[in-house]
């Protein structure tokens, strides 16, 4: 049975990608999907077939024009630790939430679809979905959001508080926060990387979803291998770190790496300095699925997709979290052993280094990546997911009850 699918996303990379993935998966399949975004861009990245459902308002609405700009906030602001996750709400998801919220009412009158797919930070499209009577499920690109829980209960408390504000302003009266659906949410790990929790039925682990991802970023091949056989190496911080601190971060990846006997994939603007080593390849964007499986380690800030995508390849990670999940993905690539952990306000150019060859050359952080990768292909991924969205189709008895209370 054909059905139609509204993914509702962030403008974020790292939210967007897995849907990306499932979206081509429920194309496959022949299911209309289109993407609710105000990211204009993302036409230029959807699977073959996908609709982007642009959320535009009135250019003379200036109050809402000037919301819009919420995104440079989160690139230039130099925050970390639970100051981040405090200015992430206030800043960021609150106001993105509010300014979203009427766009895709509109978008979801129009489009009719038999299931919505909300990120688990778009809580304005589970509160959409209640209010119109659309069954829901969610995606969960960012699993530190459900382990914090029971990790740092507080901190979640102080979330929910803010989302049910929130959701009253928009005219739902409850004092318990519609975000994650109880019929369905899609948790984008296995459970072995995710660790020990009691959670309900209805959350699914079903891996990192990479699969049917188009690219057509180019790349120096060349200059990879121009060093012959040595170990290749991809250093990446992610797509919100463009503050002040950027240019004093890579030059200690420079003085731990340059000239060393490795090839050093770096994704950076290439004129942040004048010259780099030689045995660097820097490019502001990268194909970084298809230069994966060209790797041996991989040195990132701890982003759950990074980190997912090179677990995928069962690559060993050094990992410097700055902000926001970070920390716990980081914490969890610890836990599974398959990487080493440094401090990113403290660490110098010699723990880089130290930490680059302690990965390289102890095999057993290798073969810990590797038993994650196989934990990550038993979850099934998009395969997996494409399923329990057909199911949730199917299921006249939620679709008539959708309407209940679906609380987060």
């Amino acid at each position: 049975m054909m059905a139609r699918f509204a993914f509702i996303v962030p403008p974020l990379t790292g939210h967007v990608n897995p849907t990306l993935s499932l979206g081509a998966e429920l194309l496959q399949r022949g299911h209309e999907v289109g993407w609710i975004s105000l990211d204009a861009s993302l036409g230029n990245r959807l699977p073959q077939g996908g609709q982007l459902l642009l959320l535009q308002y009135d250019q003379n609405d200036v109050e809402k024009r000037d919301s819009e700009q919420y995104l440079d906030q989160i690139t230039k602001k130099n925050v970390s630790g639970i100051e981040s996750i405090k200015f992430l709400y206030e800043e960021v998801l609150i106001p993105l939430n509010r300014y979203m919220f009427e766009g895709i009412t509109i978008i979801l009158d129009a489009f009719k679809p038999d299931v919505i797919i909300n990120d688990h930070q778009l809580f304005s499209g589970a509160i959409a979905a209640y209010k119109m009577q659309i069954p829901y499920a969610t995606s969960v690109t960012a699993p530190a959001a459900v382990k914090m829980m029971e990790d740092l209960p507080g901190v979640h408390e102080w979330e929910i508080r803010q989302i049910v504000a929130l959701q009253q302003e928009l005219g739902i009266p409850y004092d318990r926060a519609i975000v994650c659906s109880e019929a369905l949410t899609m948790i984008f790990t296995s459970k072995d990387f995710f660790g020990d929790m009691s959670l309900p039925p209805w959350y699914k682990f079903i891996g990192p979803v990479i699969q049917h991802r188009a690219t057509v970023t180019s790349f120096n091949w060349e200059k990879l291998y121009h060093l012959g056989d040595v170990p290749r190496i991809l250093v990446s911080i992610g797509t919100t770190f463009d503050h002040t601190y950027k240019k004093e971060f890579f030059q200690k990846v420079i003085d731990a790496l340059g000239n060393e006997p490795v090839s050093v994939v770096v994704v950076s603007d290439p004129t942040l300095f004048e010259e780099w080593p030689d045995n660097f390849v820097v490019q502001e964007r990268i194909p970084q699925l298809e230069l994966l499986p060209h790797l041996d380690a991989v040195v990132c800030h701890g982003g759950h997709n990074t980190v997912c995508e090179s677990l995928s390849h069962g690559l060993p990670l050094v990992v410097i979290p700055i902000a926001y999940d970070q920390s716990h993905v980081a914490g969890r690539v610890i836990q599974v052993e398959s990487g080493v952990r440094l401090n990113y306000k403290r660490f110098k150019a010699a723990h880089l280094h130290t930490a680059v060859w302690e990965i390289l050359r102890n095999p057993a952080y290798k073969e810990a990546a590797k038993r994650i990768q196989f934990s990550f292909e038993q979850s099934g991924g998009a395969v997996t997911a494409a399923n329990l969205l057909e199911e949730l189709v199917q299921q006249p008895a939620y679709n008539q009850a959708f309407y209940r209370n679906r609380f987060y």
